[in-house]
């Protein structure tokens, strides 16, 4: 098991291999709301491993209260993150929570993987960065039923378009094991095309498993990076054909099938996008350029 620690040293990331959960191919292991061994009560665990991805990402992997069971958790739902942080004042009694969606799937005996981006001023992402492995719990997490949402198979839709920014990634990865990890015979979607958005080349989560995967599975999935701050003539992207830079706007989502019934919409990002795209994630009723388009409130699902 991959024990290693959390580092901005890009030199450290490259000695350091990367979690199976990055590597693996998508793998099917769907199971319905209830199921997961995390409730509405918070529950701590240990941290297993702390494993560099990038200079700016890294895996955390937990252990589960009982280790011979998989995470139990249902498609694409997200359990919260609690940990008692210092506020500077002499109080250490504020919880911090966070929403993650693993990257792992309930084929996994008694752990989970989350992937996490490092921000500069994020308690929780700075947290777990420097947190060792320890058999001790330090890091509690539950799970509530607002946060399951859409559950596989994905109704009667024949082309999924996944729009995801930054983390918003991890639910679509439990989307696309579930899709890509079904028998191609019984598989009831024929297409799927994720427009993922990020900052610049370094930023994107997970996109060696990503690339592999729309390499894998090309009958089906596709990805565009879309990327808002890299430069135009820059190393990273000079010959990919899978990079737009910019923003995901109208002209690339018109590009793709438009608002028919067979068309159904994932949009997981930073508020920004929520309100650009299809309206604030906590309110169902659809706005922005979705809805300008044509589509309808049952076609767009916020994660």
């Amino acid at each position: 098991m991959l024990c290693c620690s959390a580092s901005s040293d890009a030199s450290k990331v490259k000695e350091c291999s990367l979690p199976s959960t990055l590597t693996s191919p998508p793998i099917k292991s769907v199971v319905e709301p209830g199921e997961c061994q995390f409730n509405e009560s918070f529950t701590a665990v240990p941290l297993l491993a702390n494993i560099p991805v990038s200079s700016t990402s890294f895996v955390v992997r937990f252990g589960l209260p009982d280790k011979n069971k998989g995470l139990g958790l249902s498609t694409c739902a997200c359990i919260l993150a609690g940990v008692k942080v210092h506020d500077g004042d002499g109080n250490d009694d504020n919880m911090v929570i966070r929403p993650y969606t693993p990257i792992s799937t309930n084929e996994d005996k008694g752990t989970f993987d989350l992937l996490i981006k490092k921000y500069p001023d994020g308690k929780m992402s700075t947290f777990l960065s420097e947190l060792k492995p320890s058999s001790t719990p330090v890091v509690s997490f539950k799970h509530i039923p607002f946060n399951v949402k859409i559950q596989y198979p994905f109704k009667s839709a024949k082309h999924i378009i996944m729009i995801a920014g930054g983390t918003g990634i991890t639910p679509m990865i439990q989307a696309l094991h579930a899709i890509l990890g079904e028998d191609p015979s019984s598989r009831s979607t024929e297409k799927v095309t994720l427009l993922y958005g990020s900052r610049n080349a370094d930023d994107i989560l997970g996109e060696d498993m990503l690339n592999h995967w729309a390499s894998t599975h090309r009958d089906i999935f596709s990805v565009t990076h879309v990327l808002s701050n890299e430069e135009k003539d820059s190393n990273a992207i000079s010959s990919r054909k899978d990079v737009k830079l910019g923003f995901i706007n109208r002209e690339l989502i018109e590009s793709l099938p438009g608002p028919n019934e067979d068309v159904m919409i994932f949009v997981c990002g930073p508020p920004p996008m929520y309100k650009a795209l299809c309206g604030d994630r906590d309110k169902k009723e659809l706005s922005g350029l979705l809805a300008e388009m044509g589509y309808k409130e049952d076609q767009v699902y916020k994660f």
